[in-house]
């Protein structure tokens, strides 16, 4: 089988360019010890996806996803599209995922609505509603009018990773490792590991996965002290850095698949 891998832009890694390169790497090498064909390209350069039997793709830029519409790709273009935080809010209230509320007593999350976050400034926390205001204006002087804001909940943040229709889905605390990409954890602090049915969440993961329309995927929840949890973040193929080789031999596995 002739496959196709590309690589996500570096500007949709922050501080995660190796990490986000080293998954697609890893599952090139395992498509290859099963006796494919695989190529490997960035985005950020002429392409041609005519020609291949399957199509790996990280790429969020919309020339890469107007080039990849039509073919079979893992992930699609459309799944990619709704990634887009005005249109995953959306599809979320829709199906019912659990979200944080648009109110609360502990500050407030602005964050960027039109593409995946490029740099720190794409996400921002507001003790209050007169910084959100001040911060709201800063995002139009830079052009940006189409943003989310929710209110911050306490509790556990929980990184989850999975691949749609396998059974594979692992999460991790970043502040267990210290592993982590603009350091906003520090506004939940130190995880205390409350309990919370896992399967629920996987359940609730698979199901947004799926209305989105991804098949590798990943997200942040907050566990709040009573187990109820909420998604504040859902995007199209994370690193799967603590998890790497076990998700690249499940996400090859996906080139065996109608």
């Amino acid at each position: 089988m002739k496959i196709l891998l590309i690589q996500r832009a570096e500007v949709f890694s922050p501080n995660s360019v190796e990490k986000d390169r080293a998954i697609l790497q890893t599952v090139g090498e395992k498509l290859c010890a099963a006796g494919h064909e695989v190529q490997m390209v960035s985005e950020e350069q002429p392409f041609e996806p005519v020609g291949y039997d399957r199509i790996f793709s990280m790429g969020r830029l919309p020339q890469t996803l107007q080039r990849l519409q039509g073919f079979k790709v893992i992930n699609s273009s459309e799944g990619v599209a709704n990634c887009a935080r005005c249109q995953l809010i959306g599809i979320m209230q829709q199906i019912g995922t659990p979200v944080p509320p648009s109110e609360g007593s502990h500050g407030y999350w602005l964050k960027r609505g039109d593409a995946a976050a490029q740099d720190k400034s794409d996400v921002q926390y507001a003790v209050n509603r007169a910084e959100l205001n001040e911060k709201i204006a800063a995002f139009q002087q830079r052009g940006i009018t189409s943003y989310i804001v929710s209110a911050h909940v306490p509790g556990d943040l929980v990184k989850f990773y999975g691949v749609a229709g396998t059974g594979f889905f692992r999460y991790y605390y970043p502040t267990d490792d210290g592993d982590t990409k603009f350091d906003d954890e520090q506004h939940n602090g130190t995880a205390r590991h409350y309990p919370f049915v896992v399967e629920a969440m996987q359940a609730d993961a698979e199901q947004l996965a799926k209305a989105v329309g991804l098949q590798v995927y990943g997200g942040d929840c907050i566990v709040r002290e009573d187990g109820s949890y909420c998604v504040i973040d859902f995007n199209d193929w994370p690193s799967f850095s603590r998890c790497r080789d076990e998700a690249a031999t499940v996400i090859s596995s996906l080139a065996g698949k109608n």
